[in-house]
């Protein structure tokens, strides 16, 4: 039989384990990349909060000191004795 002769039969057998092998190494890492752990699925769902959208606009300096104080006590319900409702 051919496996009793030592390697004889295994020449072309250990070429392809060696290559299935690298080629599932590959794989996982390219799809753990690709779609590795993210956020959970409520933080996804969860939509942001007025006060942290303000913030945001802030500090890429959409808007100045001024109108982020005016708009956060708008938000937080304390209005400005300088605009009556």
């Amino acid at each position: 039989m051919w496996w009793h002769d030592g390697w004889g039969g295994w020449w072309f057998v250990m070429p392809l384990i060696t290559l299935a092998f690298w080629g599932g190494v590959i794989w996982v890492v390219v799809s753990l990349l690709r779609y590795g752990p993210g956020p959970t699925p409520p933080e996804r769902a969860r939509p942001a909060r007025p006060e942290e959208i303000l913030a945001q606009r802030y500090a890429r300096g959409e808007i100045d000191d001024d109108e982020y104080n005016r708009r956060l006590e708008t938000l937080k319900g304390s209005p400005r004795s300088e605009h009556p409702r």
